[in-house]
């Protein structure tokens, strides 16, 4: 899907894809192109029935320093539509995504770890939301998913103070799920990976989408029964009952695809 030297490089292996931001020279700041370009991406994403995990992370030192601010020559109203337009995509993909962040996730950075579902850093890790420096407002889309996940007074400290804080604030406060040592992190993820995996799909797949729209005040009730109504006519409906009953691992062989109803 990516070639070498572009600036978001895609790899799959198996059913899990990795994402990783690649400009380590600018510690992974962000262009406009670059919020483009991951729109795009998780869009291929949700059409490959191949995949069941997406793992974002950076390619050296740095998850993302945030915006490249030298490229965003953009007017106002367009980088806020391309910014809310990735972010939406990247939290709206059908599956699982883990954000595995090292070293600074500051601005547009921290604005993509908070839109994937589950966050995980090392001790090397520090967050920042810098709005406040630069005299720009932060968007009501990642206010609000911030909100979701830290509450408001954290938020608000966040946001007022533009100050950066450690990987142990992050995870008191709720910005990650789990901290690490620096050399653990790719163990952790994996393991975070391998136990998603053997499961139900479809309740992943399903349990993603009503818990954003809880989230979101949207019609839950209507995505679990058109999600229900997929259930009956899976195998997998069959399968879990009757391998637990067996006492052996069951075998889901369900995968999201053409057939599948939009339930986002």
């Amino acid at each position: 899907m990516s070639r070498p030297g572009q600036d978001l490089l895609v790899s799959i292996d198996g059913p899990v894809a990795t994402l990783s931001i690649n400009r380590p020279a600018k510690r992974n700041a962000l262009t406009v192109a670059m919020w483009r370009e991951l729109a795009e991406i998780c869009a291929e994403l949700d059409a490959d029935p191949r995949l069941r995990v997406l793992v974002v992370t950076g390619v050296g030192p740095s998850f993302c320093a945030g915006a490249d601010i030298s490229s965003l020559s953009e007017d106002e109203a367009v980088l806020k539509q391309v910014v809310e337009t990735a972010e939406r995509a990247l939290r709206d993909l059908a599956m699982p995504s883990i954000a595995k962040i090292s070293g600074h996730c500051f601005g547009g950075g921290n604005q993509i770890a908070v839109a994937c579902d589950l966050r995980v850093a090392d001790s090397s890790a520090s967050f920042a939301v810098p709005p406040a420096r630069l005299g720009v407002i932060y968007s009501v889309g990642s206010t609000r998913a911030l909100v979701e996940l830290v509450g408001p007074a954290a938020a608000k400290r966040l946001i007022f103070t533009a100050q950066a804080i450690d990987a142990a604030q992050a995870l008191r406060i709720g910005l990650v799920e789990q901290v690490v040592e620096p050399g653990e992190l790719d163990a952790a993820v994996a393991e975070l990976v391998t136990a998603i995996l053997p499961l139900a799909p479809m309740t992943q797949f399903a349990g993603k989408e009503l818990v954003n729209l809880i989230a979101d005040g949207g019609d839950a009730d209507a995505a679990f029964d058109r999600w229900a109504a997929s259930w009956r006519l899976s195998p997998d409906g069959v399968e879990g009952p009757r391998a637990f009953l067996a006492r052996r691992q069951p075998v889901f062989g369900w995968r999201p695809g053409p057939a599948e109803p939009d339930t986002r």
